[in-house]
């Protein structure tokens, strides 16, 4: 905790969340996955300042589409921001000064251009002992993929994603999100947050890092196991699930719904709901073996069943039965179903008298939640704030601007 968390010269009104209050983060991420990582922070409270090249000097981050655009604003909530060339001596000066008084720094560069600036863990350590640096890149920070550029598609498709997604003999299929961005992020947020834990007991801070290609691995789970640990390599399912059967997606009269008949017991009560007691007294579909060696003739028979009556006829009928069943939604209806409005994960912040909504956190603390409580911040926002709390008058700010070092 330092006092540029509490100065009242940057403060942004109500804090999104009283959890991680005094804990000050600099931002120096792009694109996605980085900012993913820190958004967990700024929702959680941390005071998150965001460090962008001046006006003129930045290339612009087309990843993350316009700054205006739904993509930008729902990664940048709840941040301060400010501007500054780390490529110029007094910019990397002004930085290294920030650092004194951080607990965080996450950045997203390639591996090589932290060392390039001056800025990598050992030399931030020597400014700062309490200092974590959270680095996320493609490949990992080191090793001979290190300095590839890292990019989502291509994570997905080297992490064997792709190789088990979509239909059996149809080509490999990208995930419908960038699901290595977003987990990257998310693994980075979670490291940070041990590593401000441990620092506690030690006094030190560490280095954290992750990569895209590393947390695409780590989310294959079970099918990763099925290789490390059986020597089986899965391989596309479509809409089955690999192991329980019948897991699918079946039609109904307007259109379509997952059943999840896993179990020997669910898979009885699914029979009775679907009016197929005779399916029980079938040697082909009496034990999970056998519902697996003559799947796609019982997911044949199912389909004839489910398309004589409407999604929500069967989404009730079965899940009153006991098996669970759900309709497949297009994301408008997925936010306008009544469970969803109920967990309120839609959060409204009003901007110009008119309501922006914004995907909340999917975790709720009791006594510490999390709230969307500023829009992204405009570019260089609080620069001249963040600067003052370090000592510099208006002129000199002045004559840093003029410079484009701010």
């Amino acid at each position: 905790m330092n006092d540029i968390a509490t100065d009242p010269a940057i403060a942004k009104g109500p804090a999104a969340s009283s959890a991680l209050a005094g804990t000050v983060v600099l931002d120096l991420t792009r694109v996605r996955s980085g900012p993913t990582c820190v958004r967990q922070l700024a929702d959680w409270g941390a005071e998150v300042i965001k460090i962008e090249m001046p006006e003129g000097l930045d290339a612009g981050d087309p990843m993350g589409g316009p700054r205006q655009g739904p993509d930008f604003q729902n990664l940048h909530r709840n941040k301060q921001g400010m501007t500054l060339n780390l490529k110029d001596k007094d910019g990397l000066a002004l930085f290294r000064r920030l650092v004194e008084k951080a607990d965080v720094v996450v950045e997203n560069f390639r591996p090589d251009v932290k060392d390039r600036l001056g800025i990598n863990y050992a030399e931030l350590e020597k400014i700062n002992p309490r200092i974590i640096l959270a680095s996320i890149s493609g490949f990992g920070q080191d090793g001979p993929y290190a300095n590839r550029p890292g990019f989502d598609q291509i994570a997905q498709g080297m992490g064997g994603l792709m190789s088990i997604t979509g239909l059996p003999g149809q080509g490999p299929v990208r995930v419908g999100i960038p699901i290595a961005d977003l987990c990257a992020g998310i693994f980075a947020s979670q490291g940070i947050l041990v590593a401000l834990l441990e620092r506690e007991k030690s006094g030190r801070g560490q280095w954290v890092s992750t990569s895209l290609l590393e947390a695409q691995l780590f989310m294959l789970d079970f099918q990763a196991a099925r290789w490390l640990m059986a020597g089986e390599v899965p391989k596309q399912a479509g809409n089955n699930h690999p192991t329980s059967i019948p897991t699918g997606v079946f039609p109904t009269s307007d259109g379509h719904i997952n059943i999840a008949a896993s179990g020997q017991r669910i898979w009885e009560r699914a029979a009775e709901a679907l009016g197929r007691k005779d399916w029980l007294e079938n040697p082909d579909y009496a034990s999970g073996q056998a519902r697996s060696k003559n799947r796609d003739r019982l997911n044949d028979e199912i389909a004839k069943v489910t398309a004589t009556r409407t999604s929500a006829e069967w989404v009730e009928a079965l899940n009153g039965a006991g098996v669970p069943c759900g309709p497949i939604y297009s994301i408008d209806q997925a936010f306008a179903d009544p469970q969803v409005r109920h967990l309120g994960i839609a959060r409204e912040l009003p901007r110009d008298g008119q309501p922006v909504r914004y995907v909340g956190q999917p975790v709720r603390l009791s006594r510490t939640p999390s709230q969307v409580v500023s829009h992204p911040p405009a570019i260089g926002e609080h620069t001249d704030a963040v600067l003052q709390k370090l000592g510099l008058d208006a002129p000199a700010i002045a004559e840093l601007r003029s410079r484009q070092v701010i």
